[in-house]
């Protein structure tokens, strides 16, 4: 057995992102690309070294081979360790059989020989596609003030909101009280972040306790927190007044990038007091002639920008051509935008192509029918045709002929 460490982390990595459409269609949803040089995978692992957490294990299942070659031995996030550092866990990984993993409590079971191999007091379970900077250690700290069980991270979100959210309902100290999961008239505004800190003792009886149960769903916020709740465990809420999003969807993801243009949003990447860490490759700086026209947005490396490109987010490696156009939209590595072609609240995959003339999205005050309107997407290494048109909230996941309108 390992020495005995305080705490370590278990990142569930390995859902398939269905509702991101094409762009998870051959990686996993913590490995989308996000903000011009990360994953989104970066974000819980940069927070857990920077809360002081080098025992990582990360649970992979869908499409797992370009997210597993991404975090590779972990040395980008101090994380290339003799003891402890990142562990890629598959589901073969497990107590017994062969089950895929059932739920996200199932996933943390099937790991219980890897976790006792380090014998901690207590486990955060963190998702692997939210983007945010929280101290784990901080949440650690009030965990064992309050001698809980489990603690769980709180957001206060809007009220218009709160239906999209597990919710809480918490006394003055923060003890946990009742849970509301999505419900259509919610009484309450205090969202559930999917970010756990429990008491490994505790949580190992429930998980060994939840399996044996036929018809449960082995899922934490549906199955094991509400049994440690009924058999009358301490449970808390730890507020968190940060930026945080669940970048779930299209929309969400298109809106998180987005974000990082928006002063009010307030999530500041350059912060070196938590660092961002990712394992991005070195690229050459970026190039803005003459022709370019470049307004509140961010351009990464290797870039070649003749055009013109507005409050957009751009990654590594692409090229906007003169006389192209790129607003409000997400233009992710080694994408090309040829000439006069516009691409405008949308969202470009790696290595995909914009040929001349062609339109991607469409502006919502051009449209009548808002119902209608979303951010188009296209694919990983599509082609859209010459003068052709994607217009809103299409998934194009095959090549667009010329002078097609999909």
């Amino acid at each position: 057995m390992a020495r005995k460490t305080e705490c370590i982390a278990m990142l569930l990595a390995g859902g398939q992102g269905s509702r991101l459409g094409i762009l998870t269609k051959n990686i996993a949803k913590p490995a989308v690309p996000y903000g011009g040089k990360y994953r989104i995978i970066d974000f819980p692992l940069s927070n857990c070294v920077n809360s002081g957490i080098h025992t990582v294990g990360v649970l992979t299942q869908y499409q797992p081979l370009e997210l597993n070659d991404y975090i590779g031995n972990g040395q980008p996030w101090d994380l290339d360790r003799m003891n402890g550092g990142v562990h890629i866990l598959s589901p073969y990984q497990q107590i017994k059989g062969t089950d895929w993993y059932r739920g996200t409590a199932n996933a943390i079971y099937q790991n219980i020989n890897f976790i006792d191999r380090y014998n901690p007091e207590y486990v955060a379970v963190l998702s692997g596609d939210h983007i945010y900077k929280m101290d784990y250690s901080k949440m650690l700290d009030f965990h064992k003030a309050h001698e809980a069980a489990c603690t769980i991270a709180m957001l206060e979100v809007p009220w218009e909101e709160a239906s999209r959210f597990g919710l809480m309902f918490t006394d003055d100290d923060g003890a946990i009280t009742a849970f509301e999961e999505k419900p259509k008239n919610p009484k309450s505004n205090k969202a559930s972040m999917g970010v756990y800190m429990f008491t490994w003792s505790k949580l190992r009886e429930y998980l060994i306790a939840d399996e044996a149960k036929e018809n449960s769903s082995n899922d934490f916020g549906k199955d094991v927190i509400p049994a440690m709740h009924e058999a009358g465990e301490r449970l808390f809420a730890y507020e968190f007044d940060g930026y945080w999003k669940d970048v779930g969807t299209i929309d969400s993801l298109w809106e998180a990038n987005l974000d990082l243009l928006n002063p009010v949003a307030n999530i500041d990447l350059s912060d070196s007091s938590w660092k961002i860490y990712s394992n991005t490759a070195a690229t050459p700086p970026h190039y803005i002639s003459d022709s370019a026209h470049v307004e509140n947005s961010i351009v990464a490396g290797g870039c070649i920008i003749s055009g013109k490109v507005d409050y957009s987010v751009i990654f590594s490696n692409v090229s906007v051509a003169e006389g192209a156009e790129v607003k409000y939209s997400i233009v992710m590595p080694g994408a090309v935008i040829k000439p006069g072609a516009k691409v405008q609240y949308a969202m470009i995959a790696e290595n995909a192509v914009i040929e001349s003339g062609a339109v991607v999205g469409e502006d919502p005050q051009e449209i009548s029918d808002l119902d209608k309107w979303g951010v188009a997407v296209v694919g990983h290494s599509v082609n859209v045709g010459k003068n052709a048109r994607v217009t809103a909230r299409q998934m194009i996941g095959e090549d667009v002929k010329e002078g097609e309108t999909v």
